[in-house]
């Protein structure tokens, strides 16, 4: 029975999930497509094997299949899902169709459908933003410790997972990411922290403890730090804005989750933060799992925005076979006033595929091992 109860805790809710995104995804490219005259020739929500489609009168072929792992939206004249490569047919098309097959089409219309993904995922989460805070008011991510990490500075001073941490060294704390900034401002490295767990006000005094950072090169670095993660959950302070207002606050709000995303990843290339934070489809279906079970629908919308900026800031990387890859070898393409050779692209794509696949792999390890080390510590 409880094997029944993970599957709707975990398994569908991720599957809902992933769904919208890749949808709303895939829908960017679609809608672009249709608006500049490019043919759409299947849209499907997963890959492989077709379980249900239905083609419209336009000749677009709507499939859902059976990987639903993400999706894609395929163009008249592409040879495969990824636009990475014309169909070796191409040329033998009549030259009406040839005014709706993306290979022959300029540039410009090419970046804008590729470019319409990703925007499509910032307009969604700036959506949904936009509706909790006209409806719920403003929302705040708490000071709470989610998880007091065994060998820090928080666990060993006798900080738990649920306690509210109200001030650090007499500065009040009104949401997580205020924590890092008076850690990194503590002189001496040592903290005076109050916190709040159940109706007692508790006082800790500590020496923050140096905990090791891999670095991009194999070295590791030392960095002062408490020693904490944040809860998954969010709250809302129930005040009342007007549409405008929320609308500003939305895209604030996805313009800040941007700004750490990149933070983040900059520290994992640069080396001031572990690796091990590079996580996976695993990773997200635990982390949607555990929000389902645990959490409101609010936060299980609020994760669901911060994926979908996730979703579109990845997918504009510069990395070939993603998104990012094709606005580079189009901008490039515009600016030259010609095509580039399809050797290099071919080559390049191969490079990028791979490139993909270890980052996956890597993520995919990274997941197993976080698993199990929650397995075993539970």
């Amino acid at each position: 029975m409880e094997w029944l109860l993970n599957i709707i805790y975990y398994v569908v809710p991720f599957l809902i999930l992933l769904g919208i995104l890749v949808f709303v995804h895939e829908f960017g490219h679609f809608m672009i497509a249709r608006l500049v005259g490019v043919q759409v020739s299947a849209f499907s929500i997963g890959f492989g094997k077709e379980l249900w489609s239905r083609t419209d009168k336009k000749g677009t072929c709507w499939k859902i299949s059976a990987v639903p792992l993400g999706g894609y939206c395929q163009f008249l004249g592409d040879a495969d899902a990824s636009s990475t490569t014309s169909d070796g047919g191409a040329q033998e098309l009549s030259e009406e169709e040839k005014k709706k097959a993306f290979p022959f089409q300029h540039p410009a219309k090419k970046l804008a459908i590729v470019l319409a993904g990703p925007g499509f995922n910032y307009l969604f989460a700036v959506l949904l933003y936009t509706m909790l805070f006209f409806t719920l008011g403003t929302f705040t991510f708490p000071p709470v410790v989610g998880e007091a990490v065994p060998e820090g500075a928080a666990a060993q001073a006798g900080i738990l997972k649920g306690d509210r941490i109200l001030k650090i060294n007499g500065v009040e704390i009104k949401e997580f990411a205020d924590i890092a900034l008076e850690v990194g401002m503590a002189a001496d490295h040592n903290v005076d922290i109050d916190v709040k767990r159940g109706d007692e006000i508790l006082n800790f005094k500590f020496p923050l403890t140096e905990i090791e950072m891999k670095q991009s090169d194999g070295s590791t670095v030392k960095e002062y730090m408490l020693g904490i993660k944040s809860v998954n959950n969010v709250e809302v302070a129930h005040q009342r804005v007007s549409l405008p207002r929320a609308l500003f606050l939305g895209f604030k709000e996805v313009g800040d989750v941007t700004v750490m995303t990149l933070r983040g990843v900059g520290q994992m290339l640069t080396g001031k933060r572990s690796s091990e934070d590079v996580g996976g489809v695993i990773r997200i279906a635990e982390m949607t799992g555990d929000i389902s079970k645990s959490h409101s629908i609010i936060d299980f919308v609020v994760f669901m925005a911060l994926l979908s900026v996730n979703l579109g800031l990845i997918n504009l990387f510069p990395i070939p076979v993603l998104d990012g890859g094709h606005v580079v070898f189009y901008t490039l393409e515009l600016i030259s006033g010609r095509e580039l050779n399809e050797k290099v692209k071919d080559y390049l794509f191969r490079f990028g595929l791979a490139l993909l696949l270890a980052l996956m792999i890597f993520a995919t390890w990274n997941d197993i091992v976080h698993l199990t080390n929650r397995w075993f510590n539970t």
